[in-house]
């Protein structure tokens, strides 16, 4: 097993329970060490059948990055007509500006097909591919917490847009827009938390013992 110091270990939890999905972004730029860590940190995640399928895409061009960002401001009003009255205002007051506002965005692509036709344990749930890409994605945020920067998820688009922004090729997937930068707005809850539009749930009530509905204790 590997040891970890006290020290290393609230380091870990630290980063776990302190990282926020970010909307506000200083034009600082990232440095290219950093942005190397946490490459290297998403590609180092557990895949399924250690078929990793993820690639990245580092956007830094203000052209693209403005594209982008009306692929999902789009969807966002798009998104919008499933909420009425004050749900609405709230949903579209969620900000996406960071796409155009941090200084590089990552796309996070997901290829089905890596690894071949029979990949060990896609067999039988084929939704593993994309479960291994959140891994890494969580990878990500938890090292780029422990630089000091900020990363915001994006995830309101069409995938075809982005496709086509990207030039993606049509079987593989974009699971995630991360923009990364730094910020001066790092909130102590998460926004939507912030914003009441829901509540952290009770963990008490999240865990069964030995079945489903079967309380511990």
């Amino acid at each position: 097993m590997i040891h970890f110091t006290p020290e290393e270990k609230d380091g870990v939890y630290k980063a776990i329970f302190n990282r926020r999905d970010i909307r506000t972004f200083l034009p600082d730029a990232v440095p290219e060490e950093a942005l190397e860590r946490l490459l290297l940190a998403a590609h180092h995640a557990p895949s399924v059948g250690f078929m990793q399928p993820w690639s990245f895409i580092v956007i830094r061009s203000e052209e693209t990055k403005s594209k982008l960002a009306w692929a999902a401001d789009k969807e966002r009003r798009a998104l919008a007509i499933h909420y009425e009255g004050e749900r609405q205002d709230q949903f579209l007051s969620l900000k996406i500006e960071g796409l155009k506002q941090a200084p590089l965005t990552i796309c996070i692509t997901c290829d089905p097909t890596r690894g071949g036709p029979h990949v060990l344990g896609r067999n039988s749930i084929p939704e593993t591919d994309v479960l291994s890409v959140a891994c890494a994605i969580q990878n990500m945020w938890l090292a780029a917490c422990a630089e000091g920067l900020a990363l915001g998820w994006v995830s309101f688009y069409k995938k075809n847009d982005i496709r086509a922004i990207l030039d993606i090729p049509p079987h593989v997937d974009p699971v995630a827009l991360l923009s990364i930068g730094y910020t001066d707005q790092y909130p102590d809850k998460p926004i939507l938390e912030s914003a009441n539009w829901a509540k952290r749930r009770s963990l008490q009530e999240l865990v069964f013992e030995e079945s489903w509905g079967k309380e511990s204790g």
